[in-house]
């Protein structure tokens, strides 16, 4: 069954560096009015990166879910204005791991959870890999992984965030 709507009205209740939270009114085509808290943000990329032996991770500490170092493929927000997501890729790749890439190609574009959030994800394979210089966050705790290739279901199975299962079964199908 499918429902068109329309919205009809709404509010900020937070408005931080990262998101901003609304409470907002939509009206279906039956009339009925729902009320939704919706957390709108700038989207993200992500970036599978193999040289065709290793693939490059890195861990980190989230602290929104309690974990000290979790698995994640090299990712960032987009948050340079006017900035297209593959650039904000490659922008990332240099910074978080000190790579470059030769060839890109994009993966997948996806609602990271469209219950209540607006997110974007923009996942990209890059390949053909060489060293690069880029400045980092000095309040980014990063520790850069690179595993064997042939690990990729095993870290599959590791992955608990949903930009890196994503991406490694992206590269899973195509390779």
């Amino acid at each position: 069954m499918s429902s068109r709507f329309e919205p009809t009205g709404g509010e900020t209740r937070y408005e931080g560096k990262l998101v901003t939270v609304r409470s907002e009114t939509f009206r279906h085509e039956d009339g009925e009015e729902v009320t939704r808290e919706i957390v709108r943000h700038q989207g993200a990329v992500g970036v599978v990166a193999h040289d065709g032996e290793r693939i490059y991770l890195v861990r980190q500490p989230r602290e929104a879910v309690g974990s000290p170092d979790l698995l994640e493929l090299p990712a960032g927000k987009l948050d340079v204005e006017g900035e297209a997501p593959l650039d904000t890729a490659k922008r990332e790749l240099a910074e978080e791991i000190g790579k470059a890439a030769a060839e890109w190609e994009h993966l997948a574009t996806f609602y990271t959870s469209p219950g209540f959030t607006d997110e974007e994800c923009h996942v990209y394979l890059a390949t053909d890999l060489s060293d690069a210089e880029a400045e980092t966050d000095e309040h980014e705790r990063i520790d850069i992984e690179a595993r064997p290739l042939s690990e990729l279901d095993a870290l599959i199975d590791e992955a608990r965030d949903s930009k890196t299962l994503i991406g490694l079964l992206e590269l899973r199908r195509r390779l």
